[in-house]
């Protein structure tokens, strides 16, 4: 971050100094909230959780170089009194990103937010130094942490906005306001927290409603209820898709044999051909959505082109491909799912499937449950189940509790019988049943909802797994 003596974070915060010898003393190392990511300089973040209370590893900050501790309360060791942690911190990024003049771009949507935010780093750190969100750390924490992170030399400043309900994301943009503001889509995912689509786009669209007049919307035309945002914003609209009207434009879609997306990328300075090393079609939408931000920051389309044919996964356990060296490939995607996604995924493993042909091995799909649905459950549960059935998975395997049943209904409807589905208790069962009936060849989806813990399933069928492993089993 920008170098700040304690006095002057004090004032920013509306902190009080306690126990500060020099308050001309800087932080001139990262803000943190983990006690052992503490580096000289740094300034430690004290938050009361529900298991840990930060406040307690106050003294073991300082000891490690911390030059004091932004907390709620004294706690020993040179602090910042603060009323509300969250709320100072929130501030300090305001206030870092003011004097950093970076180029801000913030991100939003149902689903896709994470690996588009990776795509969108990979093409701009062609383009200048960037800085972006780590894994899904979308929330009023972990977006002013990202801020923080960012330094004299940062360019490109790319920040995934998450919501939880209306008012989120207008307050993550007044933190961090944005020039771009993309929304990807409206999709199912939160449909029980936010109670109908209509009410997540009003939700969502709250990204482009402070953007600037210099600033652009970067707006999804292939999804109505993101398309009627241009309404919202008096920035310029800059669309992205496959719709004929679409300024950045996807043409002649295809799959390889295996599952990754071909396509012809059209911008208003040129066309490019694009084949990407990621698996689904869901990620050509991704792919326009981070093409349209590049575009508007000036990078020519050959360029574009050639950094997302390039760009590969940046967060973990999502898409994750691995072949084992018996054969067997886990797509570990488990570290969420809401019915679009589950989809997605779904068909790059029937995708993934057809590429082995008839000698190939078999496609299972490890599923478990898609939450904060709300009344929707039990209709999207059942639907997912019945399109593993469509896509002639081979084996399904539902993971969990009352939603895997609503799964494993849905196929067992859609004519699974026998023992082409099955529902197991928990990971351990379904590791316990893998291990027992996979065979070289055959391909595994792991996906849930990130609560289910199903990325142990892909983990333990990954450890140990040598050539042979399970061969004749």
């Amino acid at each position: 971050m920008i170098t700040l003596s304690l006095a002057e974070i004090a004032e920013i915060v509306g902190g009080q100094p306690h126990d500060i010898p020099d308050p001309a003393v800087t932080v001139t190392g990262p803000v943190v909230i983990d006690s052992r990511e503490v580096a000289p300089g740094s300034l430690f973040a004290a938050f009361a959780g529900e298991r840990v209370d930060g406040h307690d590893y106050a003294q073991r900050a300082v000891e490690a170089g911390a030059a004091a501790v932004l907390a709620a309360r004294p706690v020993g060791v040179p602090a910042i009194v603060v009323d509300d942690v969250v709320g100072a911190l929130g501030a300090l990024a305001r206030t870092a990103v003011e004097r950093l003049g970076t180029s801000v771009v913030a991100l939003t949507g149902s689903a896709g937010k994470t690996s588009t935010k990776d795509l969108i780093a990979q093409l701009l750190q062609r383009h200048g130094p960037t800085v972006w969100t780590p894994g899904s750390f979308n929330n009023e924490i972990g977006l002013p942490l990202t801020a923080l992170s960012a330094t004299a030399e940062t360019e490109h400043l790319v920040l995934e906005m998450g919501a939880r309900g209306i008012g989120h994301i207008r307050y993550l943009t007044e933190l961090t306001p944005p020039r771009i503001g993309l929304v990807l889509n409206v999709g199912s995912a939160h449909l029980g927290e936010f109670g109908s689509r209509e009410a997540i786009a009003q939700a969502k669209g709250e990204m482009v409603e402070g953007l600037p007049e210099d600033g652009c919307a970067v707006l999804n035309a292939d999804d109505p209820l993101v398309r009627a945002m241009a309404s919202r914003t008096k920035a310029r609209v800059l669309l992205f898709g496959e719709a004929p009207e679409a300024d950045v434009r996807g043409e002649k879609v295809r799959m390889t044999p295996d599952g990754r997306p071909v396509f012809e990328l059209h911008t208003p300075t040129g066309c490019s051909d694009v084949t990407m090393r990621l698996y689904g079609e869901h990620h050509v939408s991704n792919a326009l959505a981070a093409a349209a931000v590049a575009h508007e920051l000036g990078m020519s389309v050959t360029e574009i082109a050639e950094a997302l044919s390039e760009a590969g996964t940046l967060s973990r356990w999502r898409m994750e491909v691995t072949e084992r060296g018996d054969g067997v490939t886990v797509v570990n995607d488990a570290y969420n799912a809401n019915p679009e996604s589950m989809r997605a995924a779904l068909r790059a493993l029937a995708a993934m499937g057809q590429a082995r042909g008839a000698d190939g091995g078999r496609t299972w799909a490890v599923l478990g449950q898609m939450a904060e649905l709300g009344d929707a459950s039990l209709a999207e549960h059942d639907a997912v189940g019945r399109l593993a059935v469509r896509l002639n998975v081979s084996k399904l395997v539902a993971v969990g509790g009352r939603e895997a049943s609503w799964l494993q209904l849905g196929a067992y409807n859609e004519g699974s019988w026998g023992e082409e589905s099955v529902h197991v208790s928990d990971a351990q069962a379904a590791v316990d049943l893998l291990r027992s009936e996979l065979r070289p060849g055959d391909v595994v989806l792991v996906k849930a909802s990130r609560s289910v813990g199903l990325e142990k399933v892909a983990q333990a069928l990954l450890e140990n797994a040598t050539e042979g492993e399970v061969a004749g089993r």
